[in-house]
């Protein structure tokens, strides 16, 4: 027989199915966790997440999240002005700034595009980003970083059109073979790519 249903734990089993690849099972067996045997852990992350919430807004300038009107990125004047990196989301901006590789600006479109969800240029950070290169003018090189799958791709032409019409530069990720791996167990479609962007 199935424990009696209680309302509050039910909404938080239901909050938790919120989050990406969260289903019914893995959210009750959070909330069961954090009910008996972390309720400080589960008042510390209801805080935390109260508190991004209210306080995390869009930078004006990138879009990416931020605390201030503008990021901390984009408030550096160490930063190049004349490279603009496009990716889709926060946490791709994260990933290349982990590298330590990249020391130009950024612009976060929040999304990409994908006709078959009904998402398109007006969903996506495409506007503001034509706007941003056309009030610009240091900006010389626009370099792709969104993702390679069909949306990335088609988010990619787009925006390489609209830059190609403004006279900017446009490059875009190199796709290869991953370091440290070993050539016959890597997909014949990143073999393709690999040959195709070699140097």
């Amino acid at each position: 027989m199935a424990p009696p249903a209680s309302r509050r734990l039910d909404q938080l089993v239901q909050a938790l199915q919120r989050l990406p690849g969260v289903g019914q099972r893995s959210a009750s067996r959070m909330a069961y966790h954090l009910l008996q045997h972390d309720r400080d852990g589960a008042l510390q992350l209801a805080h935390a997440l109260q508190a991004a919430a209210e306080g995390i807004r869009h930078c004006r300038l990138c879009h990416t999240f931020a605390e201030e009107d503008v990021c901390p990125t984009c408030a550096d004047p160490a930063r190049d002005p004349a490279q603009l990196c496009i990716v889709e989301t926060p946490a791709d901006q994260a990933a290349i700034e982990r590298t330590g590789s990249y020391r130009g600006r950024y612009f976060v479109l929040m999304g990409r595009l994908s006709p078959l969800d009904g998402i398109g240029p007006d969903d996506i950070g495409v506007h503001p980003l034509l706007q941003r290169l056309q009030a610009t003018p240091a900006v010389q090189e626009v370099i792709l970083a969104t993702s390679f799958t069909a949306e990335g791709e088609a988010t990619a032409h787009i925006i390489s059109r609209l830059a190609q019409a403004l006279g900017l530069k446009v490059t875009r990720l190199a796709r290869g073979v991953p370091v440290g791996s070993e050539l016959e167990y890597v997909d014949l479609g990143t073999i393709a790519h690999a040959l195709a962007d070699r140097r």
